[in-house]
């Protein structure tokens, strides 16, 4: 049989052996040993580590960034919240500021700004003195005084809105002289035909002590296209002297064969821009354009001016015609004060359409029957009304002759123009009138401007249209109108037709010479040699 006990007793007597033999064997290295002393030096980089491994496992427990999509509204949601506003603001504490830098000052003395200045590239016209060697150095002794100059010779040029004489007095003529010049000028011309942006040549002469003005020595200027003046001292009294300019009036004709555009062939034949487009629109008012085609011939004829002194001055648009196999298919030419054209046949144009007089941006009141809304019963209304902003010019929807003009009961101001042939027309609630009773208008001419005058609940225009005396609705109503010559007024027509139609093409670009009294002199020695003839 197996006995456990003997077993365990021979396994603890094996045992104990080997503990006997270990404790005998640990005395004797303890009695045989020297004593041994064991230490470990920890860094501060070691320290550092353990430390931030404290303090992170620390504030990770304290859970201060939880997701704050989760348990909205409990105490751990709300820490967290905390902490997000608390870094957003310590953000915006470290927010930089954006204002402006103010650069430290430059100081410089006269020798370092002298230096500068001499380095500097500049124009000799501005005051520029390019070059190391200008700049002053000691050796340069200043004079108490600087001489002035014996003569200043300017340009000065009279501007949009400005006066001759404010002009002058800009310039340096001295107020007692502006006057004297004036003077004399206005003699010759008026002073308020002169053309702004002309340009004046003065000089002025020296001054009897620095505190007066210079005296003006000359002036001169081109006053109109046909005449120059010029003003000069003699004997200390200023004396006017006007040179007329010698002007060929010939008009320019200007003939071609119309290619794949009227307005190229025209422009590449030498024709004005400007005239070419006036052409086309006196043609449109005549004929449709779409009939013309290539091969057929334009003659147009424009006002044109040449001076003795070779400038040239281009005017409006005198003759327009067209033709179709040679046969002419349009002769329109400009007569009378309104600049109107003619048919060769003494016929004015003809215009045609619906005609506004103001840019409107509705209609508030149709002609006919309505309910008044300051009445308050229902009454014919004879016109219609446009609505309109306050001020906006109205216009002449035809040329005529004004009949009446002022305060007309409930139309407040009131114009009403007479076309002739029965036609006319009314223009109600003004804010103020432009025209006199009696007085002419062209088509397109300001007779008032938009206002609430009258029975009128806001700013508008009541435009009324009159046949044989009685209104009719200016919405429905296209009219033409066209103007007969007779009489003596037809015959003055047709002569001035026949004295254009004989001027030959390019007849006013032939060259012009000058008069002896026109052509001045050389000033210069070496333009005396190449013109020896102008020289007596």
């Amino acid at each position: 049989m197996f006995n456990p006990r003997d077993e365990d007793a021979d396994l603890f007597g094996h045992a104990g052996a080997a503990v006997a033999a270990a404790q005998l064997s640990q005395a004797q290295v303890l009695a045989d040993a020297r004593p041994v002393v064991v230490s470990r030096f920890t860094s501060l980089g070691e320290h550092f580590h353990q430390w931030r491994e404290r303090v992170s496992l620390a504030i990770g427990g304290l859970d201060l960034v939880p997701d704050l999509a989760q348990d909205i509204g409990s105490v751990r949601w709300f820490r967290g919240a905390f902490t997000l506003f608390a870094l957003a603001a310590l953000a915006l504490l470290f927010w930089p500021d954006f204002s402006a830098l103010e650069a430290a000052p430059i100081r410089i003395d006269q020798a370092q700004r002298d230096e500068f200045r001499s380095q500097m590239i500049m124009p000799l016209a501005l005051g520029g003195d390019t070059g190391r060697h200008m700049a002053a150095t000691a050796a340069v002794i200043p004079l108490r005084s600087a001489p002035e100059r014996p003569q200043i010779e300017l340009i000065a040029t009279l501007s949009q809105g400005d006066s001759f004489a404010r002009m002058l007095q800009r310039a340096g003529v001295g107020a007692g002289e502006v006057g004297n010049v004036a003077s004399l000028v206005s003699s010759a011309m008026p002073l308020g035909d002169i053309e702004p942006g002309t340009r004046v040549d003065i000089t002025l002469g020296r001054r009897a002590s620095p505190d007066q003005p210079r005296p003006l020595d000359k002036l001169s200027f081109r006053a109109r296209f046909d005449l120059e003046l010029g003003l000069e001292r003699k004997n200390g009294t200023l004396t006017l002297e006007p040179h007329p300019i010698r002007v060929d009036a010939t008009p320019l004709r200007i003939r071609g064969t119309i290619g794949d555009s009227l307005y190229r062939s025209a422009r590449a034949a030498g024709a004005p821009a400007k005239a070419v487009q006036d052409y086309l629109r006196t043609l449109n008012n005549q004929m449709d354009l779409d009939r013309l085609a290539a091969g057929d011939q334009f003659d147009m004829i424009v006002s044109y001016k040449r001076a003795a002194t070779g400038e040239t001055q281009t005017g409006d648009l005198l003759f327009a015609g067209v033709s179709h196999n040679g046969k002419p298919e349009a002769q329109l030419m400009r007569w009378g004060k309104d600049g109107q054209f003619f048919e060769a046949s003494g016929v004015g144009e003809q215009k045609s359409g619906l005609v506004m007089p103001v840019v409107f941006r509705g209609v508030n009141s149709s002609y006919g029957e309505r309910f008044h809304p300051i009445l308050g019963y229902s009454r014919m209304h004879a016109g219609v009304d446009l609505k309109a902003s306050y001020g906006e010019p109205i216009h002449a929807v035809a040329a005529g002759r004004v009949v009446f003009a002022g305060r007309h009961g409930g139309h407040g101001n009131f114009v009403k123009l007479d076309h002739g042939g029965g036609f006319g027309t009314g223009y109600a609630h003004m804010s103020r009138i432009a025209v006199e009773v009696g007085q002419r208008v062209g088509a397109g001419q300001i007779i008032g401007f938009v206002g609430s005058t009258g029975l009128s609940t806001g700013p508008h225009l009541h435009y009324e249209m009159y046949r044989n005396g009685r209104t009719i609705d200016p919405m429905t109503a296209k009219f033409a109108t066209r103007s007969q010559l007779s009489g003596r007024d037809l015959a003055d027509f047709r002569a001035q037709l026949a004295r254009l139609l004989a001027v030959q093409p390019g007849a006013a670009l032939g060259s012009i010479m000058p008069a002896r009294a026109e052509a001045k002199a050389p000033e210069r020695e070496i333009d005396r040699a190449d013109h020896p003839q102008q020289v007596r």
